[in-house]
Parts: C-alpha cells; sequence; structure tokens
C-alpha cells in the first residue's frame, strides 16, 4: 500500500519542469514540450508561449497535454499559440474556462477536452480535423457555437450521437460537413435552447433536432444536393432565408420544400459566424408599410398589420421671419410614418407631402384680424419615380419638372388620386406645379 501510494503521488504531479507559472512535460520522440497539470492549480488568465527555454535549450510548446487544467475552478482564460497543434483528453474538463482561442494550428481535439466548461461562446477553425467524442459535452453556458469553413470535413466520434450534448447554444453556425467512423454523415446539434442556425455553402448533410429554431440561414445555391433534417415544428414556424434567386429551387428540394416560410437574402447579409449574431429584431417580419390620407384636416396612417402603431414625423416649411416688403405665403407638410407592433421589425418609411392651393383666390383677405382663405388639401406621395396627387380637382392641370426646370410629366388630374411616371431618381427634387400652386418634393 506504501508503494502504491507513493506511485499515486508521482502520478499527481506528473510535470518535468516550470517556467513563469506554467508546467511543462517533455516530449523526447519529437524534443517538443506540452502543457501539463502541476502542485498549484491554475487560475485567471494564462498565456501560453510559443516556444519555452529550459538548461538554454529553447523548445516549440506542441501540445496542451492531458488533464492540462482540469477542474481549475478559478481559471478565466488561456490564450493557446500557434505552435500548439492537439488539446489532450480532457485537458479544461470541469474547469472555469469562459473564454478560449483556438488559433488554426490546431488539428485534433481529443475527447472530454472542454467538457463541463463555463465557455460561452467557441470558435472552432478550419484547421481542426477531429474532435473526440464529449468535446464539448454539458457546456452548459456555451451561447455562441462556430464551426468554420472548410471543403474539407470534420471527422467527428460521436457518442450517443451529439458531440456537444448538455450544451445548448442558442446561435449555431456550421460552416463543413462531417464524417464519423469513414462515412460522410449529418452534424447532429440538438439544442433546447436554439434560436439561429446558420449553414455555410459547402454544407451538404444536416440534421438539427431543436423545436425552438426561429430563423435558418442557408448559403447554398444548390439545394437539390442537400439532405436535410428537422422537426416538423421547425418546418412550420422557422423563417428559412435562401439566397437571392433560389426560393424558387428550395420550394421545389427535397425536404426543403416542408417550410412553410422561406424568404430570399442576399448571402453577403446572412449570419456568418464571424461577427455577433442577429439580434432578435432582425430575425422578425417587418410591418407592413403604412399608407398616408388626408382627409376633413386630419392625417390618417394605416398599416395592414394587426395590432400595428404608427409612429410620424411632420415638418412644415412655413416662414417664420423674413426681411423684405412682400412675403410669398405658404404651408407645405412634409410626413414621415413608420409602422411598430409587438413580435414584428419596424415597417419601412412612408412619405408624402402634404399642402393646400387657393380655391378662390378673390377671396383672400385678411379682416377683423381673422384670415380668410378657401382652400384645397392636396397630397403628394413619391415612390420609385412615381408622383401620387390626391386632392386636387378634376381637371386641374399638375405639371412636373426637374429641378432645372425640365419638364418630365404632365396630366390632368382625376378621379381622387392621379399618378405621374417622372422617371426621377430617389434622392431628386421633383418641381410639382398644380394650377398655379409650386411645391417641391424630394422624390424616394
Amino acid at each position: 500500500m506504501i508503494v502504491m501510494e507513493f506511485i499515486f503521488c508521482m502520478n499527481a504531479y506528473a510535470y518535468d519542469f516550470e517556467a513563469n507559472g506554467i508546467y511543462y512535460g517533455y516530449n523526447a520522440a519529437n524534443q517538443t514540450a506540452y502543457v501539463t497539470y502541476g502542485t498549484e492549480k491554475y487560475s485567471g488568465n494564462v498565456v501560453i508561449p510559443e516556444s519555452v527555454t529550459f538548461n538554454g535549450r529553447i523548445m516549440a510548446v506542441a501540445s496542451i497535454g492531458p488533464i492540462a487544467f482540469e477542474y481549475c475552478n478559478d481559471l478565466y482564460s488561456v490564450s493557446i499559440p500557434n505552435s500548439v497543434t492537439t488539446i489532450g483528453d480532457r485537458a479544461f474538463s470541469g474547469s472555469g474556462l469562459k473564454s478560449v482561442d483556438i488559433p488554426n494550428s490546431v488539428t485534433t481535439i481529443e475527447p472530454c477536452a472542454f467538457e463541463n466548461c463555463n465557455l460561452t461562446s467557441l470558435f472552432i477553425p478550419s484547421s481542426i480535423m477531429t474532435i473526440g467524442k464529449d468535446a464539448f459535452a454539458h457546456c452548459e453556458l456555451l451561447e455562441t457555437l462556430v464551426i468554420e469553413d472548410s471543403e474539407k470535413p470534420i471527422e467527428i466520434h460521436y457518442f450517443n450521437y451529439d458531440p456537444f450534448k448538455g450544451s445548448n447554444p442558442k446561435y449555431v453556425y456550421v460552416g463543413r460537413d462531417c464524417i464519423s467512423y469513414s462515412v460522410l454523415s449529418y452534424i447532429p446539434m440538438d439544442s433546447r435552447l436554439a434560436t439561429i442556425f446558420s449553414i455555410g455553402k459547402n454544407v451538404k448533410y444536416v440534421r438539427y433536432t431543436s423545436n425552438t429554431l426561429t430563423t435558418i440561414y442557408s448559403a447554398s445555391v444548390t439545394p437539390e444536393d442537400m439532405e436535410i433534417d428537422f422537426l416538423n415544428s421547425t418546418y412550420l414556424n422557422a423563417t428559412l432565408y435562401v439566397p437571392t434567386g433560389t426560393k424558387e429551387k428550395y420550394m421545389a428540394a427535397e425536404g426543403w420544400k416542408n417550410f412553410f416560410n422561406i424568404q430570399e437574402m442576399d448571402v453577403a447579409d446572412m449570419w456568418d459566424g464571424k461577427n455577433e449574431p442577429p439580434t432578435s429584431n432582425e430575425a422578425k417580419e417587418k410591418c407592413a408599410k403604412p399608407t398616408i390620407r388626408y382627409s376633413n384636416g386630419k392625417l390618417l396612417f394605416e398599416s395592414t398589420t394587426e395590432g400595428a402603431i404608427c409612429q410620424s414625423t411632420i415638418t412644415d416649411s412655413d416662414i417664420t421671419s423674413y426681411s423684405g416688403n412682400e412675403v410669398q405665403l405658404g404651408v407645405t407638410y412634409n410626413i414621415s410614418v413608420y409602422a411598430t407592433a409587438t413580435g414584428y421589425e419596424d415597417s419601412d418609411v412612408a412619405t408624402a407631402t402634404l399642402c393646400w392651393i387657393d380655391v378662390d383666390p378673390k377671396t383672400e383677405g385678411i379682416e377683423n384680424n381673422v384670415s380668410q382663405v378657401r382652400a384645397r388639401a392636396i397630397l403628394i406621395q413619391a415612390n420609385n419615380g412615381t408622383l401620387s396627387i390626391s386632392g386636387a380637382e378634376d381637371g386641374t392641370n399638375i405639371d412636373i419638372y426637374t429641378s432645372s426646370g425640365m419638364m418630365v410629366g404632365s396630366v390632368k388630374s382625376s378621379g381622387k388620386s392621379t399618378s405621374i411616371a417622372t422617371g426621377l431618381r430617389n434622392g431628386e427634387v421633383a418641381i410639382v406645379k398644380i394650377g398655379e400652386k409650386v411645391v417641391k418634393v424630394l422624390m424616394k
């Protein structure tokens, strides 16, 4: 028994030397050093150097050995150098690790390497070719998981079919396929909390059995070449974003056609794991753009989204001060409005110009300090080069000019609303002449 205890104590501190607070072992086969455990547990922020010197000899730090940081509860972060190629069995298991940057030099992560850590985000670079079973199991605080793009699949040794079992990231990006036992297979990702799942263009096999997904991005332009497996609730409730111009392909492809809500998006706007995940608002459907009407002295806004509330801004161009003997009076209101609703993203902004034109100039005047002017309210709205004008009396001449004076449209008003295609671009100013009244409108 005495001999056995002595052997146990020898193994408990199996380091060969210590330098600057880090314990190392020596690998005689390739004359490199590896990080290991020692008499004191690691804590705080640990920076591992690319090389270490012992007795005048410089050795590369080539790996992090088994159980090197296991159960180091006060460990916060570890900086891993580009010289490290392997992270050993249970290297960080059960530690207090919250932050780790795995460099592109690492090719192998052995079983249970990060099991039970307090990691909040994890980025697996394209250099990693092998992940051992349970390597990232039970990382209960993990929120963001990114597997970087690569044309080469990653080999994942499954245990109970999920290398991330017990970890429940909310945001997941997968940029390549996986191999299990030399067979190309699905990437199994099961999460009770996942809301956003993004799929890179190199992925061909996808399995994600989470019933909490609200948003899925797929960067592939050939969905017919992919095999997917989602829960029925995901097909019903999640929004699938696909590359612009590919919606019809996805609607015809096996598996993908099961989605009820498919929308197109530029691939460049899809979350690819290189920045913060989209906010919850970006995953929501937009409120319907409101319409603008004027009636009996009131502006009326309406969005077809149930429960929407319109938020408006109104500015006027009335003259407040002037130097001279003559002032041209006019009342023109510039209106912008958007709609908001619980559970929806804010709508696009609708704009309009409201003005009044004289109906009977003969009645103009000021008597007893009261202005008496009969006037007609005119509402002007611009949309993609077309002006819509409502409120003008039937038969009124309406002419549209550029700011340089060139006429770009002419029509007589008819009915409740008159539309004129001007050819003007967004941001240009249109001079709108209604009868003898002239109004400037910014094209939008």
